[in-house]
């Protein structure tokens, strides 16, 4: 396979017909200047030296140089590496609330972006390790299998909204339940689950999940997102306002981290409870404890890689300008006494 790593560099291929085009010009307007000096065969027999084809060479061999820079410049990609490597690492699988409690702003911007952020920091850490995708809110779905695949981590983590989840509530045990489900079938490595919510689970049990994963093998942790005093979860209301979520009786609805909870999950998932803050979300905090997990070696999935190659094209073109200087406009006294054409008398 090919590609330009620039290709806008491209259109400054469009100066060389350009060149071209004023090069004609300039000869055209230099052979009427001549033929009204005088007769041509007679100014020519008074320029002896002059040559009609090396300027041309000359002309090829620069344009040619140009193209090529041109070439090297939009940075060419050449073939598709296949590969297949070996990694040591653990499985990761992170459990996103995205309940429209995340919504609110006691850690800011709110408590969903600001969980966002933390993950992307977290994937950018990553080197040898799997990690999945689930978010969950009244039902739990996986928004990226377990992979290796860092990039592609990241793109679904930026299109996660409130909106990917139509169904109300906070299901934290359905979450754990299809996290369960979700590791590679019978990987060796340790498994961790991390889940990342403010806690307030109104759908099953949680703690019951929590303890079910542990029996198989996998660790699970908790992250608490939002403050104990709790805050207004915002809705969208027109320009230049900002209304909140009220009950049936007309009260503000205020969403309050359920840190008893989270605790329990975390203790019956052997693992470790975090609150979040607005310095701090605390996935570093256990990243460094899942750190410290059996590693097992596993094969990779195999991917593609581009090799730039721009240093042919401008070896290329280097090598043509210097030949390019090397040819002289004007032929040397080595064939001053050689006429090919030359007509006896």
């Amino acid at each position: 396979m090919f590609q330009f790593d620039h290709s806008e560099l491209l259109f400054l291929l469009s100066v060389i017909p350009l060149i071209v085009l004023l090069n004609w010009f300039s000869n055209k307007r230099r052979k009427k200047l001549l033929q009204d000096f005088g007769d041509l065969e007679i100014i020519e027999q008074l320029m002896p030296d002059r040559s009609k084809s090396r300027p041309v060479v000359k002309l090829i061999l620069f344009l040619s140089a140009l193209f090529f820079f041109i070439l090297g410049l939009a940075g060419p990609q050449f073939g598709t590496k296949m590969r297949e490597t070996k990694r040591k690492g653990v499985e990761i699988i992170i459990a996103l609330d995205v309940s429209n409690s995340m919504l609110a702003e006691d850690i800011q911007p709110n408590r969903l972006e600001r969980a966002k952020q933390s993950i992307s920091k977290l994937v950018d850490q990553l080197r040898n390790d799997k990690i999945g995708l689930i978010v969950f809110a009244g039902e739990a779905f996986t928004q990226l299998p377990i992979t290796t695949d860092y990039v592609s981590a990241k793109m679904f983590l930026s299109n996660i909204t409130p909106n990917i989840v139509s169904v109300p509530g906070t299901a934290i045990g359905s979450a754990i339940n299809l996290a369960t489900k979700s590791f590679t079938p019978e990987g060796k490595s340790d498994k961790a689950i991390i889940i990342i919510t403010d806690g307030e689970n109104h759908e099953d049990d949680a703690v019951g999940a929590a303890t079910s994963a542990r029996e198989k093998g996998i660790f699970v942790h908790t992250i608490g997102i939002g403050l104990p005093k709790g805050a207004p979860i915002p809705i969208e209301s027109g320009k230049n306002q900002k209304n909140y979520l009220k009950d049936n009786e007309g009260n503000v609805v205020i969403s309050k981290l359920n840190e008893v909870l989270l605790q329990q999950i975390a203790t019956a998932g052997s693992g470790i409870y975090i609150r979040a803050t607005n310095t701090q979300i605390g996935l570093n905090t256990i990243f460094d404890e899942i750190s410290k997990m059996n590693k097992t070696e596993y094969k990779a999935k195999r991917y593609s890689e581009y090799e730039d190659q721009f240093q042919w094209p401008i070896g290329i073109a280097i090598l043509l300008l210097i030949i390019e200087m090397l040819v002289l406009e004007r032929r040397t006294k080595l064939f001053h006494k050689i006429h090919l054409f030359q007509v006896k008398k």
